[in-house]
């Protein structure tokens, strides 16, 4: 797809595309590190991919993007029609669209560098105790 074409989809349909980007890089990044039982991989897959992860992700990365990456962020955090669950907080859970928005943005752009970029610098800067 072209830049423009992704573009014309809303932030709510790159969230829901960028969601399932996010989690495989995340469950890949978990596998590759653990040969463990499903249960305790599911544990730390959640601890990154829960909305204050991905908030303090924002954190992580704005400094890193460029103009138009910055307004899909926005477009994804303003976006409407966000139920927030009672686990999160409505800022936190909208960040965390936010962040959601721009991997679907990027992944239908086919921009596979820059997500993997991105993700990397997310990891280094956020570990997790394991």
């Amino acid at each position: 797809m072209t830049e423009k074409e992704v573009s014309a989809y809303s932030p709510n349909v790159l969230a829901f595309y960028g969601d399932s980007i996010y989690e495989v890089l995340v469950r890949k990044l978990i596998v590759s590190a653990h040969n463990t039982n499903a249960g305790r991989l599911h544990e730390l897959a959640v601890s990154r991919v829960r909305a204050s992860y991905q908030s303090a992700a924002i954190d992580v990365i704005e400094p890193m993007l460029t103009e138009k990456e910055a307004d899909i962020l926005r477009r994804g955090r303003n976006a409407g029609g966000i139920s927030v669950p009672k686990s999160s907080n409505p800022a936190e859970y909208r960040r965390a669209t936010a962040l959601e928005t721009l991997f679907g943005y990027l992944a239908l752009c086919e921009n596979y560098s820059r997500i993997n970029e991105l993700f990397n610098a997310i990891c280094a800067a956020l570990p997790i105790d394991e």
